[in-house]
């Protein structure tokens, strides 16, 4: 008899954001004749940048011609992006980074997922609390967790993120081997400066811990002297992994392109003690489980590093840290305090009740859709993200509602 992996019978009923769906429909259908405005989910609303436009339209083009024709291309991404992305993301912020060291996928939830396959089932976890929800689940699915109690899960050290410490963890005092850091944060907004990433750079050093650093937010960092890149701290590239996304900086939800750099100095080691690379690892990973990127997507995503390109999406950027203050002044003058909004597309509330409670208080008399912090996590308790990601028209309706609501 075919058997299941018993480890997916150790998850929560269902999905933080599925859930979320399934509430936000039965309301929609319920109360058709009064719209919904989303500010939970974190997807984008704006159009692709016109270069990328241009440049799709371009490749696409070529895909007509024999001459010009693009069949399968290299698993790790084509050449061009690489090289752009080594240079633009990480050499003009001072960061080492080879071009062959970045592997393109389609997307940073996929690839967070995916990299904990090539670690050994026993790794010992340090994941923050709240946190983006696949850091902990695909664990959970791999059978590294003991059963769910209380909230969280046997088998992780979880790292409060909390207004004591200004929601970024310090490193623990007991050893872990892989370490989730996420920044800007998801779903707090907060930052971490250089020095409490040396911490952590150091930490991982002293216990030969890797770090898995999702970077999926950093174009959205405008304080001078806030890290964008794990590989600004010296050492960095003997323990680090970084994931990004063009998803939030050029609007490519739909369009699927995303990348991880792995230093090829990074090594971890077997049973027996021996050293292996992880770069081959993942590598071998890669290119067994995954076809690439589409061209016309991956020279859409070039796009976005000539001029035109960079102006364009940091004018995208710009817009929804516009809408991010909008709503933070909006939550002070309610009284309420929060965090993020200044560095990242999401603000942190701290509701002072029950978050689920506050979720459906919004959703019922203001028909606003926020996102309930306990679904990040036990620290998320008594908090609600609001995301930044709609138009101006929306943002600024959603917060009459809001502040309607709770007078």
């Amino acid at each position: 008899m075919i058997r299941i992996n018993e480890h997916f019978t150790k998850l929560k009923a269902s999905y933080l954001f599925a859930d979320i769906a399934k509430r936000v429909n039965a309301y929609v259908a319920a109360n058709p004749d009064k719209p919904v405005i989303r500010l939970g989910i974190g997807d984008v609303t704006e159009p692709l940048p016109p270069v990328c436009i241009a440049a799709l339209h371009a490749a696409t083009e070529e895909m007509a011609h024999r001459a010009t024709f693009k069949g399968y291309g290299p698993e790790q991404g084509y050449a061009f992006l690489r090289e752009a992305i080594a240079q633009h993301d990480f050499k003009a912020l001072g960061a080492h980074v080879e071009p062959d060291e970045v592997f393109i996928s389609d997307g940073s939830k996929c690839d967070v997922a995916n990299i904990q396959e090539i670690f050994a089932a026993d790794t010992r976890l340090a994941i923050p609390d709240p946190v983006y929800p696949v850091y902990v689940d695909t664990n959970v699915m791999a059978g590294r967790t003991g059963a769910n109690a209380d909230g969280r899960y046997t088998g992780i050290t979880y790292l409060d993120s909390t207004a004591a410490n200004g929601y970024v963890p310090a490193p623990p005092a007991t050893p872990a081997d892989l370490i989730y850091l996420c920044f800007p944060n998801n779903p707090t907004g907060a930052v971490a400066t250089r020095a409490q990433l040396a911490a952590w750079v150091a930490y991982a050093r002293k216990n030969n811990a890797i770090i898995l650093y999702d970077a999926a937010y950093e174009s959205y960092v405008r304080t001078p002297g806030i890290p964008r890149s794990i590989y600004e701290i010296e050492g960095a590239r003997d323990v680090a992994i970084e994931f990004r996304s063009y998803s939030k900086l050029a609007g490519f939800t739909g369009l699927r392109c995303a990348y991880t750099v792995v230093p090829k100095n990074l090594k971890a080691r077997d049973a027996s003690g021996a050293e292996h690379a992880v770069h081959a690892l993942w590598n071998r990973r890669h290119t067994t489980k995954f076809n690439g990127v589409s061209y016309p997507v991956q020279k859409a995503a070039a796009a976005i590093y000539t001029p035109a390109g960079q102006a364009q999406t940091r004018g995208l950027t710009d817009f929804y840290l516009g809408n991010a203050k909008l709503i933070r002044e909006a939550v002070t003058k309610l009284g309420l305090t929060c965090i993020g909004g200044d560095n990242a597309p999401y603000l942190w509330v701290n509701t002072g009740r029950d978050s689920w409670e506050f979720f459906d208080l919004l959703l019922n008399q203001a028909q606003v859709v926020t996102t309930p912090g306990a679904g990040f996590g036990k620290c998320g308790e008594g908090h609600v993200r609001i995301s930044a990601f709609n138009s101006r028209e929306n943002v600024t309706l959603a917060l009459a509602r809001i502040a309607a609501a709770l007078k």
